[in-house]
Formats: C-alpha cells, structure tokens, sequence
C-alpha cells in the first residue's frame, strides 16, 4: 500500500487558515493539528495559501496534501502520516478563490510564518491589487471581506520570528484600514472581534532530508523532519485551550495572559546563550559542530557549567522548569540527526553576546557579587577567534577588535550598550586560561 496515493483523507471542516507551507509550519502547527485530530480532542482541517508567487503548493497539492513528518533524535524515531491539510490557494492565481475562504463560518483560525519580513506595512500596496504584494495587505481584505458577510472576527497566531509578533500583525491590518479608508466600523470590527496573539515558537525542523536515502516504502516528495522538542508559547487573554486543547493532547504547548517574554528570555538565555558562549570557545578547540562539543567531555562540562551554574540562577521562573529545559537544550544538542556547524552559529558574535549572554553575567553579578568565570571565558575566547581564526561579521568590528586592547573593547559602549571595564580584570583572567 502507499500511504500516499491509497490513504483516504478524513472529511473536516476547513478551521485554519494557513499563510505559508515551508517545512515549519507543517513540521509544527500542521504536525500538532493532527496530533488534536489524532486524539479526538478536535476536528478540523487546514486551507494553506501560498503567500508568494511562486512556492510549493502545486507538489502538495499533487500528493493530495498529504505528507510524511518524521521526528528523529536521541530519543528515537516517529513518522506521521499527516493529513490536517485540506488543499491549497494560491491568491496570484485565483486571488477572488482565496477571498473566499473569509465567507466560510467554519473558519476560526489564522496562523502565518511568512519570514521575519514578513510582517511589514507597505504604503505602496493598494486594495485594488490582484493580490497586494504584504502579507499584511492580504489579510486585511480577507479580514474586509469576512467583516461585510457579517460573519464573526478571527483569533490570528503568527508564528513570524519578530517580537511581539501579533501585536505588529495587528498594527499593519489598522494602519492599511486606515490607508484605504475602510471605514471605522471596520476598524471596530477588527479591534473588538478579533483576537492578536503573541508567540514563541520553538522546533528545529529539518525539511527534506536531501542528502539522505529515506527507506519509507512509498514515494513521498513532501516529506518533513524535524526534532522532538518542540514549544509553542501564545500569549492571549482568549481562552484558547477551550477551542484548541493542546496541554490534553500531550502538546508542549503554553497558553499565557502576560508570560510570553519570561519564556523569550529563557529561550534566548539558555538556547542561544548557550550556543554564544561555547561557539569560539569550542572552535578554538578544533570542534566543528554542536554534536561534536557534546561528545567532548571538556567542552561539554563547559556547557552543562554555563547552563547550570552560571544562567539558571539569574533566571526568574521556577528552578526545576529552567532545569527541564536546560536538559531539553542538551539533549537537542546531541541530537545525531542535526549537522549544526558552528562556524555557522559564530555569526556576528560580538551582538549576539551583548544580546544573549551579557544579561546572564551582569545579573549573577549583582545577585552573588562576582562574575561567572565560564561566561567571561566564552567572551575571552569570542575574542581570540576574532584575533586568530576566521570570524564572520562585518569587517569594522573585525578590524576594531584586532587593533584594540580587551580594556579598549570593552570600553566600546558601541559594542555592548555600555562601558563594560567593569569586566577587566576577570576577562583577563579568562583569557589567559585554558
């Protein structure tokens, strides 16, 4: 049997929306979706558009919609069969066909991941366009058409990598009712009967796993991979475990009033910072990829300390969940599946580190006195690379930290956001160790 060809897809009603049909989104929202069907805890399905030109709805559509998701790691391998996808649109080719779906009471739900660009007013767009070129500008008619069948507003989930992602989705929906003078009933409708999320998502999803020969039984062009772990913070006021029971359905899935940017915290001080921190450390090493630093019991220990020791107690939410996570950050690490090369994660060290690392030290210092000797060694060493090896960012701070003393960058509020002598004497230290 192929699964592909000889599955017969469930009738669901069309409750979703979808704005994009890359390999996130349906490695992510697409795979939970199913797991509520799969559960009996929902039933819907999902109409995807294709936000640009051109993309690959015509090779979804040509396996029916149908897809192989295959969630491989340490913890094991586990292949879906996902069938949540109702079909595709294609708004530059049938834009009235897209405008449609606003008339469908069943429909409930937006969700987007258009890049982080995606989410941008553009002043040149106009409501005549067939269709208008942001994702935004889409929206609004689509939000415009649904407003005048005097059918009920929407709850819109943005996946886009932007802060305060639904909060900025919302904005430009306003200003473009604004531009093309909707009319303030409109305007009311869209404040008042929709609702804007803020979200945190986090999976790596792989895609087609081109380099590597898939023993599936069965042709499948649109396969997807991703990790196990995965985590969806939405940030509402809206009762959305009601409509969409994800923490039933076993869904890592966290549903909060005001928590979103404790969670963007932890992930970027834990995740990310993680990552900024060992990176030169490890390249200096002779390491090449992630895996390879777990595998190293130096630079692991150097890790698990940085995780620890080191964030974890400068982070406000409750210890045995930092704890979880941190494990979760470890064992995402090791995953043998994901060739994740550092020399790709040392871009642009130097912000990341002001972004990502310098909270964590600035704050063990006020909270214990002294600065965490791991942390600074990962900033001694971002130093030496860009000294002595190969570091990718652009090429004044490159030259500005090859013609200047540690004392001297660190004095460079351009770099950090302030002066950070502070740190002289324990960087010293750490860059004269090994």
């Amino acid at each position: 049997m192929n699964l592909i060809t000889d599955h017969v897809k469930p009738v669901r009603p069309v409750k979703v929306l979808q704005f994009g049909e890359g390999g996130f989104l349906r490695g992510f929202v697409d795979w939970m979706l199913q797991k509520l069907n799969d559960a009996g805890h929902w039933t819907g399905s999902v109409a995807v558009v294709q936000p640009i030109d051109m993309g690959m709805c015509d090779m979804l559509s040509a396996q029916n919609c149908l897809y192989t998701h295959i969630i491989r790691g340490a913890e094991g391998v586990e292949k879906t069969l996902v069938d949540v996808i109702d079909h595709c649109v294609k708004p530059y080719e049938d834009f009235e066909g897209y405008l449609k779906h606003a008339e469908n009471p069943d429909l409930r739900f937006i969700v987007s991941n258009t890049t982080e660009s995606g989410i941008v007013f553009e002043a040149d767009n106009k409501p005549t366009d067939v269709p208008p070129h942001s994702f935004p500008a889409k929206l609004t008619l689509l939000l415009k058409r649904r407003f005048d069948c005097g059918l009920g507003g929407l709850i819109l989930i943005p996946c886009e990598l932007i802060d305060r992602n639904g909060d900025n989705l919302k904005k430009c929906v306003l200003q473009y009712a604004d531009l093309w003078e909707l009319g303030a009933e409109f305007t009311k409708w869209v404040e008042q009967e929709n609702v804007f999320c803020n979200t945190l998502v986090d999976r790596i999803n792989t895609g087609y796993p081109r380099d590597e020969k898939l023993d599936l039984g069965y042709e499948d062009k649109m396969v997807n991979t991703s990790e196990y772990f995965h985590l969806w913070v939405i940030e509402t006021d809206h009762d959305l475990e009601a409509e969409l029971p994800f923490t039933k359905s076993g869904l890592n899935v966290i549903v909060t009033k005001d928590a979103l940017e404790r969670y963007r915290t932890r992930k970027v001080r834990l995740l990310n910072g993680a990552h900024t921190s060992m990176v030169a450390h490890a390249l200096l090493s002779g390491l090449q990829t992630v895996r390879e630093c777990m595998e190293d019991e130096a630079m692991h220990s150097f890790l698990e300390t940085c995780l620890y020791q080191e964030i974890i107690p400068t982070l406000d939410l409750p210890q045995e969940e930092l704890k979880t996570y941190a494990a979760d950050v470890l064992t995402r690490f090791a995953n043998p599946y994901i060739k994740h090369y550092l020399a790709d994660i040392s871009l642009n060290s130097i912000s990341k580190y002001k972004v990502r690392v310098l909270p964590s030290v600035l704050e063990y210092k006020v909270r214990f006195g002294s600065y965490p000797k791991n942390l600074v060694k990962g900033l001694a060493r971002i130093l030496q690379f860009y000294r002595e090896g190969t570091p990718r960012d652009d090429a004044s701070v490159i030259d500005y930290i090859r013609s200047h003393t540690n004392d001297e960058i660190l004095a460079n509020t351009a770099f950090w956001g302030e002066d950070l002598t502070c740190l002289s004497e324990v960087l010293a230290d750490a860059y004269t160790s090994k």
